[in-house]
């Protein structure tokens, strides 16, 4: 009898919160990686147009602005292939929007591209850090 009350409550629980979605988890991952590494979290989820920056860090004196991919697996490619060269041109604009809103268009930035696998029943995912994953791509590289 109280595994079954046991069971209903945790059934209860979980519509009243919901798991996060794999690409939220990975984000936490990824915010808890980069802060072990060092990095100072400034920002999650900035929404700006034209899109979102996942992470904005602080390393050093260095804005780094994070592209996190999260996966279950790689069996359509490895999580990192997603910042394809239209993603790099969004997320570079993006940046000059971000250092110019804040005014930090005087400190060094870069690109960097953290990739999350995170298998399904797995409790720990692999994270792989990309540092300067790519340079600023289109109009806005002399600003790099």
């Amino acid at each position: 009898m109280a595994i079954g009350v046991r069971n209903l409550l945790a059934a209860w629980l979980r519509r009243l919160a919901p798991p996060k979605p794999l690409g939220r988890r990975g984000e936490d991952a990824a915010a808890r990686y980069l802060k072990r590494a060092g990095c100072k979290l400034l920002v999650r989820s900035s929404r700006l147009w034209p899109g979102e920056i996942d992470l904005v860090v602080l390393d050093g004196r260095t804005v780094v602005f994070v592209e996190v991919k999260t996966r279950t697996s790689q069996d359509a490619g490895h999580p990192a292939e997603a910042v394809d060269l239209r993603k790099q041109r969004r997320l570079t604009v993006l940046a000059v929007t971000f250092l110019k809103r804040h005014g930090l268009l005087e400190y060094p930035a870069r690109f960097d591209v953290v990739a999350v696998t995170w298998p399904s029943g797995r409790g720990r995912p692999t994270i792989e850090h990309f540092k300067n994953a790519f340079d600023a791509v289109g109009q806005w590289e002399l600003y790099s």
